[in-house]
């Protein structure tokens, strides 16, 4: 399916969430440490009502050993950041993508966007003067989307 990457998450219930999302899509969750938070954490358990037992999730001492250890090659990389200039739903989704989100207080970092082509850098269209959504809808919103172009296969 679809691999949902944190860097650096922060607020445990938001992440609980996603294992959940995760566990119920069949994509696979990476977090890039540092962490908020400890896995074990009491609200990261209540989010993901212990649905981390069904969810692919693996940890990553920073984002230099994630794409060492990841062969990104044949995958095209989706950040999601309030600076993208295209909107989450005109990208071309495809299998076994990588869909990046950055921490809640401060999304990824400059550098890192600068890195990708600006087609990869994607937006949610929110009013003028909003900030950002929450993580965990940003996330579903945008896995739910490419789901969709995948025309939910496998899906009932």
């Amino acid at each position: 399916m679809f691999n949902i990457v944190l860097y650096q998450p922060e607020i445990p219930p938001n992440t609980g969430n996603i294992i959940r999302l995760c566990a119920n899509t069949g994509c696979s969750l990476h977090l890039i440490e540092p962490l908020g938070f400890k896995l074990e954490d009491k609200q990261l358990r209540r989010a993901g009502l212990d649905y981390h037992e069904w969810a692919d999730v693996k940890t990553y001492k920073n984002f230099d050993t994630f794409e060492t250890e990841k062969s990104l090659s044949d995958n095209t990389i989706y950040a999601l950041s309030t600076k993208g200039k295209k909107s989450y739903h005109q990208a071309n989704y495809k299998t076994g993508d990588y869909l990046v989100f950055g921490p809640e207080t401060r999304g990824l970092p400059d550098e890192y966007l600068a890195r990708l082509g600006k087609d990869q850098v994607l937006r949610l269209p929110m009013l003028e003067h909003s900030r950002s959504l929450n993580l965990s809808n940003t996330v579903a919103i945008v896995a739910y989307e490419a789901l969709r172009q995948l025309q939910f296969k496998g899906f009932k």
